[in-house]
């Protein structure tokens, strides 16, 4: 931990893809933002850019170039603080283009650097456009992988896991972005309980939460009703549950997940593991659709996002919604100041 705190760190938040609503949807959350006493942020991004998509949305919002993040905290409440990183090609609003991956990429290694240095409190990634990337020369999945990636060639160890949340309720999808028939080939004992282990420890850390309490979905509709439908609660999730709890992890499952959602009994969890991505995704997104935050665990820094994509049909139209941003930058503020 730097010898920085979390009161006088800000966090850094990424461009993202150019040609969505990434730069529109910062410009909401320093609006929104800008008058808090303790949380400020900056951009890693292209400062005219940034200017020339804020003055289409209409609102004339001060940028000021900064060096260094030490800067940010006398300026935030004036002008939003941009380290500046131009794009080797001009963006187009509503279209990605492969010219500006590299800027894109830059703008996340800068800030793994700032974090790993302890000059930042957190990072908080806007969407990227993957084919933008792929077409670019990008050979990772996505962001996840890529800052688990970075972390690892610096020496630090990183088991990287997708936490989602909304309101009350934090979703771990174990397996991603596989088709469904993959679930079952890939769902292991073993991916499970390293999930579990990651989640327990960084609510612990991270969430302050002293003695966390886990839920599992079963994979099966009715979690397989005792095999009737489906073997996968016995052979691979009834191990899984069994070696946590010798742990001394206090676990609960495998629950119907037609009837884990529900307020009463997401009151008897703190977080749940969930066996696909749906199963986490849409009681997320039911929740609070537009307030969703992507939060990745087992890194050794902090890091959120937004929980949507890059909504290229909505850029420069002022129609974007910025509360998922502002949702990502309230929590990856309070992360860093209960790790602190």
């Amino acid at each position: 931990m730097s010898a920085l705190s979390g009161e006088t760190r800000p966090i850094a938040v990424t461009i993202g893809e150019p040609g969505g609503v990434g730069s529109d949807i910062t410009q909401g959350a320093w609006l929104a933002l800008r008058e808090e006493k303790k949380l400020a942020f900056f951009v890693i991004g292209d400062c005219a850019f940034l200017k020339e998509r804020f003055s289409r949305l209409g609102h004339a919002v001060p940028l000021r170039r900064i060096a260094h993040p030490a800067e940010v905290a006398g300026i935030f409440a004036e002008a939003l603080p941009v380290i500046d990183m131009p794009f080797d090609e001009r963006p187009e609003t509503g279209r990605f283009i492969p010219g500006t991956a590299a800027t894109v990429i830059r703008s996340i290694d800068s800030a793994v650097e700032l974090a790993l240095a302890g000059a930042i409190a957190a990072m908080v990634t806007n969407p990227i456009q993957k084919e933008a990337l792929y077409a670019a020369g990008f050979t990772h999945q996505g962001h996840t992988d890529y800052l688990a990636h970075l972390a690892q060639s610096r020496g630090h160890d990183a088991e990287p896991v997708m936490m989602l949340c909304a309101e009350d309720l934090r979703a771990i999808p174990v397996t991603v972005h596989i088709a469904l028939a993959e679930v079952p080939r890939q769902l292991t004992s073993g991916l499970i309980i390293r999930q579990a282990r990651v989640a327990a420890r960084d609510l612990r850390q991270r969430f302050g939460i002293v003695e966390p309490r886990l839920a599992m979905t079963g994979l099966n509709p009715h979690a397989g009703e005792n095999g009737a439908m489906g073997q996968e609660e016995q052979t691979i999730l009834a191990p899984a549950l069994a070696a946590l709890r010798a742990e001394g992890l206090a676990v609960q499952g495998p629950l119907s997940a037609d009837t884990a959602f529900h307020p009463e009994a997401r009151a008897l969890y703190d977080a749940i593991l969930c066996m696909y991505h749906d199963q986490a995704l849409i009681p997320v997104k039911t929740l609070d659709f537009h307030g969703g935050v992507n939060c990745t665990l087992g890194l050794p820094f902090i890091r959120t996002s937004p929980d949507h994509g890059t909504a290229l049909s909505l850029a420069g139209t002022g129609k974007a919604n910025p509360k998922s941003l502002i949702a990502a930058i309230r929590l990856a503020f309070e992360m860093s100041w209960r790790s602190a």
